[in-house]
């Protein structure tokens, strides 16, 4: 069928014997219309094949229809071997299909991305913007939230401005060191994630708390939840510290790659060295030895923050934070 031969509004609204108005109104999903006729409308929809225009539909409804999840990474980080990522997409995805709406995945890993994403979102092209994997005090959530537009965040942002879904970060890892604790460990480093993320500065704070507290000291090295960052900061804590007997990595891949590292320097785990991950990535349990890690719901996380935008979207109130539980998967790493 070409674009001449598509069916318009008057076509159904003469099948169904109503005028065009009250077609538009049931196509836009009003539900001021009396159910024998909104069923009228449907089938005559249904029978004539009628698809709904859509630009000429959100001119009507102010809205879209989508919803955009921005995350503020290079693609080659995005599109990398970390789980997460695919984790929260997955999680956004499915329940924007639920509730029959579009998902616009934007990547922002540039200034010059901040201000595409900036000029498309206040363009109004989308309901509602998810963030993922902020780093810094990153202003445009607050900003396009300050607009108007709903905005809800994966993780909290530094500056506190818009509505997030997190984990027990701090609490996590504080389980974590205590089972090396248990353990018998006593030199037990840590390969923090990146300090400009919240994920990154909690999750050193989780383990901080925890050696203090046990009296024991700190060993630290940072990296950018990234295998390579993990190995490079594994061989530096191999060589200022050489008696280490466990080490704590904030990521799953930043584990992975200490693994071999330490593989590579003779040192077996766990026998010599104890290793625990976070993030419960698939790969975790098939690592050599099966990685201990401690387990963030990541689709959950996904899933979660779009509920909350939905909802913001329709107006309807609610809550400014959500912290989900972690836990602590034991394999034979630690």
């Amino acid at each position: 069928m070409t674009t001449a031969q598509r069916p318009t509004l008057e076509a159904v609204a003469r099948r169904a014997g109503v005028s065009r108005a009250t077609v538009s109104r049931v196509v836009n999903g009003s539900t001021t219309v009396a159910e024998p006729i909104r069923e009228a409308v449907r089938r005559a929809v249904a029978e004539l094949g009628y698809v709904p225009n859509l630009a000429a539909r959100s001119l009507v409804t102010q809205r879209t229809d989508s919803i955009a999840l921005v995350m503020p990474e290079a693609a080659t980080r995005v599109f990398s071997d970390d789980q997460v990522f695919p984790g929260i997409i997955r999680g956004v995805s499915q329940e924007l299909e639920a509730a029959d709406k579009q998902l616009v995945l934007m990547l922002a890993g540039s200034p010059a991305g901040h201000q595409r994403v900036e000029r498309y979102t206040t363009g109004r092209h989308v309901d509602g913007v998810l963030f993922a994997s902020l780093h810094g005090a990153d202003p445009l959530p607050g900003r396009l939230a300050r607009l108007g537009i709903p905005v809800v965040c994966s993780g909290r942002p530094l500056d506190g401005a818009v509505p997030y879904v997190d984990v027990d970060h701090v609490g996590g890892v504080a389980r974590a060191i205590q089972h090396l604790i248990d353990s018998g460990r006593r030199r037990i480093a840590t390969i923090a994630g990146p300090q400009d993320m919240v994920a990154g500065i909690e999750r050193l704070a989780g383990y901080r708390d925890t050696v203090a507290a046990a009296g024991l000291p700190e060993l630290v090295a940072v990296g950018d939840f990234t295998r390579e960052s993990g190995a490079e900061a594994m061989r530096r804590l191999l060589d200022e510290h050489p008696d280490l007997d466990a080490v704590f990595t904030a990521s799953d891949l930043m584990a992975h790659a200490a693994l071999r590292a330490l593989r590579e320097a003779g040192r077996r785990v766990p026998d010599d060295v104890a290793v625990i991950g976070f993030d419960d990535i698939e790969t975790a349990a098939y690592t050599e030895p099966p990685l201990t890690t401690v387990r963030q719901p990541i689709v959950e996380i996904g899933r979660r923050m779009t509920r909350l935008l939905l909802r913001l979207a329709a107006g309807e109130a609610i809550e400014p934070a959500v912290v989900l539980p972690t836990e602590l998967i034991v394999r034979e790493s630690a």
